[in-house]
């Protein structure tokens, strides 16, 4: 007998709610107006979409999918790979979601080590995926996707001419492999990461507990989907029984204008889209206009009032912004998560982000974080060591790497590599991953504290600290900064008053002197993975071409 929640989820919630909005396709027909209040998006009600699924679903299984297959998806966030991700589960096949920034070598390593057996693309994608496939010992088959017709809630068809021949019934059980994601390979080659039935569950109703779920609940969708973080809310939603809306692009303007438009509830940011949303907000608004009627009219769209949460994740979020949330009264959720626990470990409500800028927030429901030291024994509260994840969220282990796995888990959990503390109320505090560590003369220096001390400087917004090679101590800190500036000041530059030296004597006052950044660099942005990480290997190469 096949029992809800583990096997069709999308067809038990199209049973128990029909008519309840499932999809808001932000992207159909035209740009939003904001001003007229036009919503051209179009609307599937989980009726619509479970039959669009069952199309698809025939189409997928009539070139060679089956159950159990590794299905790879080269695909952006949108109305097809909505489908695509129901129509595979209901196959019974795997989702194998990969990054479309990827070169074609990336992806051929990518499919083998997740035996992929077929990659779905569309017109964006395909010469991608056939140059992909064509580097792979054994090739998987390219199936490009069929265009979704925005206007009819029923797909033109993956493949012309499927049968109407009932699917099979497919029953899973808590632990087989739903979704096969990739981690964002910061700290060296992506590791494939199997997560169940079971682990996108617990996830779900963890995430319920501490965010909550109302009936008209809407979660905008502006994340690439081929990351937890974008996909999360797709299959969440289903779950809930509510409504994704679905934005193919973040826009620092015309994401708040969706969401506005379509009353969204919650959304998925990391700290750098976030920034951008209020910045070009303050940038309109201090803009040359002659009266208060003109600023209204020129400024860029706000976020909505109807938002409950934005889930804030990816990367650390800087004091400067938390403060920025607390003054707009954005409802700021700072979040430490992991694609190996399917999303959320630690989440921080607003009021905990305010008054203790920093923390992500208390574990969430069934989630056990350890501290633990270089001897892998639990740390007293206030010590700094690594971060231990045990419970329901947690992968089994890496798809194909046994060595991997052996290595990652111990008698606490899955060791994260991400180094913090817990303070006295049980919050969390991420500082910065283990491997980051510099020894610089036999001297540990956390990067994740150099960069709390360099942020506290009120002209400097950002920062990321590496350790570059040096023969004489092995290694020196290094800092790319991200400066405030004025309207009238360049980038990549130095802003007034500030330089090197200053930096350093910033750092002099709060920072042991092995700790000092001897290298200071200044930059416009950070750079950054498709995830919102900063993407360290390229922050080391611009400090190495500054030099």
């Amino acid at each position: 007998m096949t029992t809800w929640p583990q096997s069709d989820w999308l067809a038990a919630r199209a049973a128990a709610s029909p008519d309840a909005e499932a999809v808001i396709d932000a992207d159909a027909g035209a740009v939003i107006d904001t001003d007229a209040g036009t919503d051209a998006a179009d609307t599937w009600t989980y009726a619509e979409l479970d039959a669009a699924t069952d199309a698809v679903a025939r189409s997928l299984a009539e070139r060679g999918v089956d159950a159990g297959d590794h299905v790879g998806t080269l695909l952006d966030t949108g109305l097809p790979f909505v489908l695509v991700v129901h129509a595979l589960d209901r196959l019974g096949a795997v989702l194998v979601p990969l990054n479309v920034r990827h070169t074609p070598g990336e992806l051929a390593r990518a499919c083998e080590k997740a035996d992929v057996t077929s990659l779905l693309c569309d017109a964006d994608t395909e010469a991608s995926a056939g140059e992909a496939t064509e580097r792979c010992d054994e090739s998987p088959a390219v199936v490009p996707v069929g265009a979704i017709d925005p206007g009819d809630p029923s797909p033109d068809g993956t493949v012309p001419d499927a049968d109407d021949r009932p699917l099979p019934s497919i029953e899973r059980s808590p632990v087989d492999v739903r979704v096969v994601l990739f981690t964002s390979g910061t700290t060296g080659e992506p590791k494939a990461v199997p997560l169940t039935s079971g682990n996108l569950l617990a996830s779900a109703v963890a995430s319920a507990f501490r965010l909550g779920v109302v009936p008209d609940e809407r979660w905008l969708c502006c994340l690439p989907m081929y990351h937890m973080g974008g996909l999360a809310p797709v299959l969440r939603s289903t779950l809930y029984g509510t409504t994704v809306v679905l934005q193919s692009e973040f826009d620092a303007e015309r994401t708040p204008a969706v969401a506005r438009d379509h009353g969204v509830t919650g959304v998925s940011l990391v700290p750098t889209m976030l920034r951008r949303i209020t910045e070009a907000q303050r940038a309109s608004s201090l803009g040359s206009t002659s009266s208060r009627q003109d600023l209204d009219r020129d400024a860029a769209p706000e976020l909505p009032d109807s938002l409950r949460f934005v889930l804030l994740g990816g990367a650390p979020a800087g004091a400067d912004l938390i403060e920025d949330c607390e003054r707009r009264e954005i409802p700021v959720h700072p979040t430490f998560g992991m694609t190996e626990t399917a999303s959320q470990v630690a989440t921080a409500a607003p009021r905990e982000a305010f008054e203790h800028e920093g923390t992500v927030g208390r574990p969430l429901f069934g989630t056990t974080v350890t501290i633990v030291g270089e001897d892998g024994d639990p740390l007293p509260t206030g010590e700094t060591g690594e971060l231990v994840v045990d419970g329901p969220t947690v992968t089994p282990g890496y798809y194909g790497d046994a060595a991997a796995t052996e290595a990652s888990f111990g008698t606490y959990g899955l060791h994260t590599g991400d180094v913090g503390y817990r303070d006295e109320g049980g919050r969390l505090w991420v500082l910065n991953r283990r491997d980051d560590r510099i020894v610089t003369g036999g001297e540990n220096v956390d990067p994740g504290e150099v960069v709390g001390a360099l942020r506290e400087h009120p002209k400097i917004r950002d920062a990321a600290v590496v350790g570059l090679d040096n023969a004489e101590w092995g290694e020196r800190v290094a800092a790319l900064v991200v400066p405030e500036r004025s309207a009238d000041e360049g980038a990549n530059s130095a802003p007034a008053a500030l330089d090197a030296d200053a930096v350093r004597e910033h750092c002099r006052e709060r920072l042991a002197g092995y700790k000092l950044p001897r290298t200071v660099t200044f930059a416009d942005e950070l750079p950054r993975t498709a995830s919102g990480t900063v993407d360290r290997e390229r922050v080391a190469a611009a400090l190495r071409n500054a030099e």
